[in-house]
């Protein structure tokens, strides 16, 4: 089984229009509404690709009964998710059918109690006894210590189980010196951590820091690798139009599937490019387009990089 943890979850309501024009009033096309947050859209694509996937966090108040129900009519995701007093919060897509851009309002979620973070803990470390590798993922809800992405990568190690993370600003920064077996920052992420704008130097950076791995989403470019058994960079083949909510999260999917397939480095990060470009082709957030996927799977470039020290 693989585990995905997601303490911020949200449900993701995308609205699409004809066209956006601020300060008026728009005629909503369309709605939809699915579990979202970042592990829970990896958890999704995970289980797409085949994988037993269990996912917990938090999830409280309406919102979070919606999720919850949204989550069983999905069916092959098992819900671990632990009750709060607060909302889950909500996420607004809103798309532009005219040119295919989204905006993006994230709400900042509900406050997490002393006693609700001690109920998550153990629930954490119950589900790591299942586990074959874990994803930690996103933003902190109020009330989380910043350091707690850092004490359940320490947990995760301690238990054997390989730990991913995906997350930012200082909940990074700390996450790494824990040493996590892979990290997945946005190339924006890894600048702010590193105060480099050069992805490689950054990388290499953010791997001394303590991260076994480091693999950067570049957006259009592809992804960056940097492990101990070397350097590459993934490109797909040609640029896509479309929302990208999700397509680091389907990166994130590919590379931990990757990683319990044993599959070599060149390969997982082919995966997660088409899965990640496969997503910004999906009508839907969160979520990929299979045709595309498979369409795309041989066409990714990967290239051997200098691997620096």
């Amino acid at each position: 089984m693989i585990l995905t943890v997601t303490l911020n979850a949200a449900l993701d309501i995308t609205y699409r229009v004809p066209r956006l024009h601020p300060h008026t009033t728009h005629r909503v096309t369309e709605v939809t509404e699915r579990p979202g947050g970042k592990g829970l859209n990896v958890a999704r694509v995970l289980a797409a690709l085949g994988h037993r996937t269990v996912a917990t966090g938090f999830a409280g108040g309406g919102t979070g009964d919606a999720l919850r129900a949204l989550l069983a009519q999905e069916t092959l995701v098992t819900d671990a998710l632990v009750p709060v007093g607060g909302a889950t919060r909500r996420t607004v897509a809103v798309v532009d059918g005219a040119t295919g851009d989204t905006t993006q309002l994230n709400e900042p979620g509900p406050t997490v109690s002393p006693a609700e973070w001690a109920a998550f803990l153990t629930t954490y470390r119950e589900l790591l006894g299942e586990a074959r590798a874990v994803a930690l993922c996103g933003s902190l809800p109020p009330g989380v210590p910043v350091d707690v992405y850092a004490r359940l990568v320490r947990a995760a190690r301690t238990a054997g189980v390989p730990v991913l993370l995906d997350t930012s600003g200082e909940p990074l920064r700390r996450g790494l010196a824990a040493r996590p077996d892979l990290a997945k920052p946005n190339a924006d992420e890894l600048a702010a951590l590193t105060g480099s704008t050069e992805p490689l130097r950054a990388a290499r950076d953010a791997r001394r820091r303590g991260a076994h791995a480091v693999a950067a989403s570049l957006g259009p470019d592809g992804m960056l690798a940097v492990t101990a058994d070397g350097a590459w960079q993934a490109v797909p083949p040609r640029r896509f139009a479309g929302n990208p909510t999700g397509a680091g999260d389907s990166a994130v999917a590919g590379l931990l599937s990757g990683l319990v397939e044993d599959l070599p480095w060149p390969d997982r990060l082919r995966r997660a490019v088409a899965l990640s470009a496969a997503t910004v082709r999906s009508p839907t957030a969160g979520d990929f387009d299979p045709t595309t996927y498979k369409d795309l799977l041989p066409q990714v470039t990967v290239t051997e990089r200098p691997r620096g020290t």
